[in-house]
């Protein structure tokens, strides 16, 4: 087992391991517990009672945070003509095709969304190797192959994210800063949490979520209160 360091643990006797949190109380100790020695991501995580394996009980979707990540997106869109200015116009990042996917190819992977209009699916298929296991591929799913390019590059850079849930039934995503005010990471919270909810199966009978926890990228986790986020989304 790995040994705890003495900050974490200190953390860790601070929380309740046993208790649920309101958002207002996990928001306000997530914060306190960020000690390390920079912005830590602070993390949200949803247990489900779903079994992933059957095709009626997986959850995937997008959600655009109000507040945004607090992280710098950096956006690929492969796309040609006048859609190409509009990407570049709405804050693209790299805009291209052939050229974009060679590069690819050849190793290059410093981005963190890649949108393409459909018509570019002939040249991004092929990169199905590289992008699909790092959860790059563009999806129609997730919106990310769309002719509204423009709007897909403005809802990366808002903080629009992705989420699948893993083989265990677990969400994890990020929903901001440890530097974020509380208010603005329980306004993300909240938004992804309504998300999820709004996405239960049909196929799901009796409690759809087992539990819904918040850290940061080096602290404890800290269990919240399910009834006290379905109470403040209505």
């Amino acid at each position: 087992m790995a040994k705890m360091s003495k900050r974490f643990r200190q953390a860790r006797e601070t929380i309740d391991s046993q208790k649920l949190y309101s958002l207002e109380e996990s928001c306000m100790f997530v914060k306190k517990l960020a000690s390390a020695g920079f912005d830590e991501t602070i993390e949200m995580a949803i247990s489900l009672n779903v079994n992933p394996k059957h095709a009626d009980q997986m959850v995937r979707g997008t959600c655009i945070l109000p507040n945004g990540t607090g992280k710098t997106v950096r956006v690929v869109v492969f796309t040609t003509g006048e859609k190409a200015d509009e990407a570049r116009e709405a804050g693209a990042d790299f805009v291209g095709d052939e050229d974009i996917a060679t590069r690819i190819q050849e190793g290059w992977l410093d981005f963190d969304v890649v949108i393409a209009s459909p018509d570019m699916m002939r040249i991004v298929g092929k990169l199905g190797r590289v992008l699909g296991p790092r959860g790059l591929m563009p999806n129609p799913k997730t919106g990310t192959i769309t002719a509204e390019v423009a709007k897909a590059v403005q809802e990366a850079k808002a903080g629009k994210i992705s989420f699948r849930v893993d083989k265990t039934g677990n969400i994890h995503v990020p929903i901001g800063k440890a530097s974020f005010e509380e208010k603005a990471l329980a306004e993300n919270a909240l938004s992804f949490f309504e998300k999820v909810s709004q996405l239960r199966p049909s196929a799901v009978k009796g409690r759809y979520m087992k539990n819904v926890s918040m850290s940061s990228t080096m602290g404890p986790g800290i269990k919240i209160d399910v009834s006290d986020l379905k109470i403040l989304i209505r």
